[in-house]
């Protein structure tokens, strides 16, 4: 349990750290960008964090839950299976990139030249992804969180050097800001894989068991599939949410620049800001994956217990105390952003959808270590069905509008961590109250 604490500080000591220097490279990019190159570069987040998940099959879920589920006589043999695995990915994804930018409107929006640095973010998301699987089995999260901080840290170092020495257009600008996150990526990439090279040769030094192709094919891909199909599912969600809710204000008498104007400050103050804690949430599930997937593999009924207890304790505590720190200082804190009433009332107002948000993530964590994935596809298709009918048919009542969509948004927070958790208590022999019985 020490090893798993311990990891859980790790991570969100440099997580926090990362949170800090992001916000100082998104002051970079406001200051050298403007409101139009922002708009732009925020329009293209979407492709890359797509094209970075695609490539890279989810595969440090999959791989860091079986190296924590088997003998370490296994490990190389998989990791040579998983290496040939992104090899394909890489040729196959690198292809429909060239496919895609030979499609005249494709990327029309964006400046030119950024269909390269895509190519080069494929090789790049598919071998990183490898390394960091392995270094979160065998639980040495220091590595892994050094790699979240040195991203933003490198993101941060490589915008301020290259605007300093040149005074570029627009699109120029905007080619410089794709380029620097990538080649953060980059610096990442050599800093893992140099290390796990080193991991490799001493695995050759030892007694491995060879896996065939098909045995590995199977352990990887029966994870990584439903993952890489929920992270699919939630970004198609982030891109419906927008139009979703603003047809709703529009539906319930609201201008259309009205509903925009709200959706901005709903989602660019209220969310920006109820979400910020969530650093925590994220680094408890890195740490939560191998840690769960070990106990259950060995039907470890203590730890799977205590690691439950500890999770919901922690977040409870945190979450609790972040979520009463915005409802008390709503008004402060929406003031970083702009002066405006509502914003600060839409913060007040989202307090269950941020703190069960919390709970979601590390209960995730635990139905992906507990061989639960597709439970946690269906229950966010469930909740996510249930807000979206919520958020339009209470939104586009005028006496309630945004009090109605915030209400939908609340229900299906509450829904999913709801589902995850009792979910989770069935599979490892919990009662509600986190009192121990017998697992199934």
């Amino acid at each position: 349990m020490s090893t798993f604490l311990r990891g859980t500080a790790i991570l969100i000591i440099a997580a926090f750290l990362s949170e800090c220097v992001e916000f100082l490279v998104n002051m970079q990019l406001a200051k050298e960008l403007k409101e139009e190159g922002m708009g732009l570069y925020m329009s293209a987040m979407p492709v890359v964090f797509l094209i970075f998940i695609l490539a890279s099959l989810e595969l440090p879920i999959s791989i860091s839950k079986y190296i924590a589920e088997h003998k370490r006589d296994t490990h190389l043999s998989l990791l040579k299976h998983a290496l040939r695995l992104g090899l394909l990915s890489t040729i196959f994804f690198i292809i429909m990139v060239g496919v895609a930018a030979a499609i005249p409107s494709a990327f029309s929006r964006f400046p030119a030249h950024t269909h390269w640095l895509l190519f080069a973010l494929v090789p790049i998301a598919a071998f990183s992804s490898i390394a960091r699987g392995y270094f979160m089995g065998i639980q040495q999260m220091s590595k892994i969180a050094i790699s979240n901080f040195l991203r933003k840290f490198a993101q941060l170092g490589l915008l301020v050097a290259i605007f300093q020495l040149f005074d570029s257009s627009l699109e120029t600008s905007l080619l410089i800001a794709l380029g620097a996150l990538i080649g953060s990526e980059l610096i990442v990439f050599l800093y893992l894989f140099s290390f796990f090279l080193i991991q490799v040769r001493v695995l050759k030094t030892q007694s491995h068991e060879i896996l065939s192709s098909k045995q590995a094919r199977q352990k990887l891909m029966a994870v990584s599939v439903p993952t890489v199909g929920l992270r699919i599912f939630q970004s198609f969600v982030n891109a419906v949410q927008p139009f979703l809710i603003q047809l709703t204000l529009v539906r319930s008498g609201f201008t259309s620049l009205a509903a925009t104007e709200h959706f901005g400050m709903l989602m660019g103050v209220a969310m920006s800001i109820g979400f910020f804690p969530a650093f925590i949430a994220h680094s408890l599930m890195v740490a939560l994956i191998p840690n769960v997937s070990d106990a259950f593999a060995r039907s470890d009924s203590a730890k799977l217990h205590a690691l439950l207890r500890q999770s919901m304790w922690l977040t409870m505590l945190y979450g609790t105390v972040s979520v009463f720190v915005m409802y008390m200082f709503s008004g402060q804190l929406a003031s970083l952003f702009f002066s405006s009433p509502s914003a600060a009332y839409y913060l007040k107002m989202l307090w269950p959808c941020f703190l069960f948000h919390f709970f979601i993530i590390p209960l995730q964590a635990y139905l992906i270590g507990a061989g639960l994935i597709k439970d946690a596809f269906l229950h966010s298709i469930w909740a996510n069905s249930i807000t979206f009918a919520a958020v339009f048919v209470f939104g586009s009542m005028p006496g309630l509008n945004m009090e109605g969509v915030i209400l939908g948004m609340n229900a299906g927070a509450v829904l999913q961590a709801l589902l995850h958790y009792f979910t989770v208590c069935k599979r490892i022999g919990v009662r509600t109250w986190l009192v121990a019985g017998k697992m199934p």
